[in-house]
């Protein structure tokens, strides 16, 4: 599972995630790439599953970008606790994602390899997502301006 090596703290607050993303809003590698369409957190495993289902379609052709990081410790008390008694331990790492935000990108396929792949990776996130291709959000951004 994907970790940071090492944190400046043990333990995080909760934060927001009201917004939309303003980094990580671009294909930059890839030629098609998932964008996430509400937020959520989304689980170390939750990305390693994504990427084996989109490794194993693919049959070691192309190539896979994940563009996020699992940086954030959640907590968690154990089950029938009392209150109090300070915060819980790390239960497991996740990554912050805000709309608009690419998660995968996946390029060096055919465009119905690329779909089929990235469709059957969107199965194994927790919030909803679309697929898009490079020109689909260069096209978009050119008719905002």
């Amino acid at each position: 599972m994907l970790m940071p090596k090492r944190v400046k703290r043990r333990k995080q607050f909760r934060g927001t995630m009201k917004g939309k993303a303003s980094r990580g809003n671009k294909i930059s590698y890839g030629e098609y790439g998932i964008v996430a369409a509400e937020p959520c957190w989304i689980r170390s495993n939750q990305i390693e599953a994504a990427r084996v289902a989109m490794t194993r379609y693919i049959k070691r052709g192309g190539k896979v970008w994940i563009k996020i990081f699992p940086d954030k410790p959640i907590t968690a008390k154990p089950a029938e606790t009392r209150m109090g008694s300070g915060k819980g331990t790390v239960e497991y790492w996740a990554a912050v994602v805000k709309p608009g935000r690419v998660m995968f990108e996946i390029a060096g396929v055919p465009e119905e390899t690329a779909r089929e792949a990235l469709r059957l990776a969107m199965h194994k996130l927790p919030c909803k997502c679309k697929i898009v291709s490079r020109a689909d959000l260069e096209g978009g951004d050119n008719s905002e301006n």
